[in-house]
Parts: C-alpha cells; sequence; structure tokens
C-alpha cells in the first residue's frame, strides 16, 4: 500500500526553473518515482543536459524554453508538453529569483522583476495548469509551487519576502477554489539551499546557519525529494492548502546563541555540496573544493562579507 501510494508510475510532469538546483531537484525525485517530467526552463543549455539526465533514469523528457513572465509563453509550453506526453498531470512552479538591496533604495524595475517572476508567472503557469486538468477529466491533477521560509521571516528584503508570502496565500486561495475540480494546490518553504545561487555564500555564512539550524546541516536540494513526491501522489490526495515548511528547523531556533549538539549530524559538510558541485559543472562553471565560486554572484559574496566583517 506504501509503495503505491508514492508510486508516480505513468504520470506526466513539468518542472519550472528545472536546470538547476531545486528545481532539477524536483524533476529528478519524480523521475525516480516514476513519472516522465518535462524541464522548463530559460538556459537552454544546462535545461537541456538535465533533461537528457532524466532520460538517463528510464523517463521520457523534453526540455522547453520558457519566460514564465510571458503568459503566451507559458500557454504554449503546456501546449507542447501535453502534446508531448499526452497529458498532464503534475505541475511544479519553481521558477524564481531574488535581488538583494535594501528597500529604501530598491528601484521599481527591480521589484517589478522579483514580483514578475515570482508571484505572477506562478500564476500564470498555475492557471495553464489548472485549464489542462480540467480540460482532461474528472481526476483533476496536483500543482505544486516553490514559496520560502522568507514568507514567515523576515531575511531578505520586501520584494523577495512579499513575493514569497504572496505565494503562500496564492496557494491558499487556489486550492480552496479549484478544489471543486480535484486540483491539489500546496506550496513548499524551503531554507537557505546549496543551489548555484549559493556558490558565492562563503564558508563562514554556513558555519552560521549549521550552528543555527536544529538539525545541524544545510539544506541540500536532495531535502526536498520527500515532500514533492509526498504532495505530487496519491499519498497527498486530501491535502490542499498546505505551506509545507522544510528547514530543517531554522525557524524554530530563537536563542541567541548557536545550538549546540549532542550528536553529528546527518549530513557531513563534505555531502552538502554534492549537489552544488554537480550543478556547478553542469552549468560548466569552475568551483573550489567547497563548490564555492565568488564570481558567479558578486553581490551576494559582498553583501554577506559585510555583514560578517568579512
Amino acid at each position: 500500500m506504501t509503495q503505491h501510494l508514492f508510486d508516480l508510475t505513468g504520470k506526466k510532469a513539468l518542472v519550472t526553473g528545472a536546470a538547476v538546483g531545486i528545481g532539477r531537484g524536483y524533476a529528478a525525485a519524480l523521475a525516480q518515482a516514476g513519472a516522465d517530467v518535462a524541464i522548463v526552463d530559460l538556459d537552454e543549455k544546462t535545461g537541456q543536459k538535465t533533461s537528457d539526465e532524466i532520460k538517463s533514469f528510464g523517463r521520457n523528457s523534453l526540455f522547453v524554453r520558457c519566460d514564465v513572465t510571458k503568459k503566451e509563453q507559458v500557454d504554449a509550453m503546456i501546449e507542447e508538453i501535453v502534446e508531448q506526453f499526452g497529458q498532464l498531470d503534475i505541475g511544479v512552479n519553481n521558477a524564481g529569483i531574488g535581488i538583494l538591496g535594501g528597500d529604501l533604495d530598491f528601484s521599481p524595475e527591480n521589484w517589478n522583476k522579483v514580483i514578475n517572476v515570482n508571484l505572477t508567472g506562478m500564476y500564470f503557469c498555475a492557471q495553464a495548469e489548472a485549464r489542462q486538468f480540467v480540460k482532461q477529466n474528472p481526476v483533476g491533477g496536483k500543482i505544486i509551487n516553490t514559496a520560502s521560509m522568507s514568507a514567515r521571516i523576515c531575511n531578505c528584503n520586501a520584494s523577495y519576502n512579499a513575493s514569497k508570502g504572496g505565494v503562500v496565500e496564492l496557494t491558499r486561495m487556489l486550492a480552496a477554489e479549484w478544489g471543486t475540480y480535484n486540483i491539489n494546490v500546496n506550496c513548499i518553504s524551503p531554507s537557505y539551499i546549496l543551489s548555484p545561487m549559493h556558490a558565492s555564500t562563503p564558508l563562514e555564512v554556513r558555519t552560521r546557519i549549521r550552528e543555527l539550524t536544529p538539525l545541524g546541516y544545510v539544506q541540500r536540494p536532495e531535502d526536498l525529494y520527500g515532500p514533492v513526491i509526498f504532495l505530487a501522489s496519491e499519498a497527498s490526495n486530501y491535502v490542499t492548502g498546505l505551506d509545507l515548511l522544510v528547514d530543517g528547523g531554522h525557524t524554530l531556533n530563537a536563542w541567541l546563541t548557536p545550538l549546540q549538539r549532542e550528536t553529528p549530524p546527518r549530513i557531513s559538510p563534505e555531502q552538502e555540496t554534492i549537489q552544488l558541485k554537480h550543478d556547478l559543472a553542469a552549468m560548466e562553471l569552475p568551483f573550489d573544493e567547497n563548490g564555492i565560486n565568488e564570481s558567479l554572484h558578486p553581490e551576494i559574496a559582498n553583501a554577506f562579507k559585510n555583514a560578517f566583517g568579512l
């Protein structure tokens, strides 16, 4: 019974922002659970590599280039995937960006970029997926959005945190509205995760994250495999409108000093970076033994260095 509940054999899925990082992790998890997976991204070269990797799991896959802020591209993307797969059962809306900067000086252009990708683009994708589900049959489908623990804590800036808070409420509203069509809409909220976006994060920052996270290590894309399979499978058929927080307990911590460990964490610092190094290599980017490339996102490196006095 348990194996059947989590089995995605025969299901057809798409993941946006799937070339690397969280999105690639979602795609790999769904494929390993039995689904055929379409890789949707703007990075055609790396996205095609990820699609080829999904095929190596014995699943069908294709890459579709799509700017999720363009509704006509989103509609065409769904049409292409359905033409290839014959149907769509699972839509994972993960494409997102963050732009650093204090809110006194944050430009309207940067505000609009973040909101358009993280919130408006997600709405366009969810809407197009739901229309396809309704068109197909009464069985419905599963929509899974990527939010963030930043919907609950103030750790970035107003554009990013507001967009992720918006994703949570968007998810709840669509779940309430679309349940009548047998469509489940849920979201996953990760914490700081070792994707290429954080390849420029200094080692001192990773140490601080470990110290302030009860489970004791920096999150990896692999830590989202179980949650996304759960929300995509029959195991979650009576779950909708959920914001599933997957943060290792980071947002539970209210202490002023680092947490003390009694036993070693399940994941070592070396194990943390395996997937990060995989993604950087797929992007043909250099990195050191810790999976760090400061030149990839120097604004992130500099922001943390200033904050930590490095």
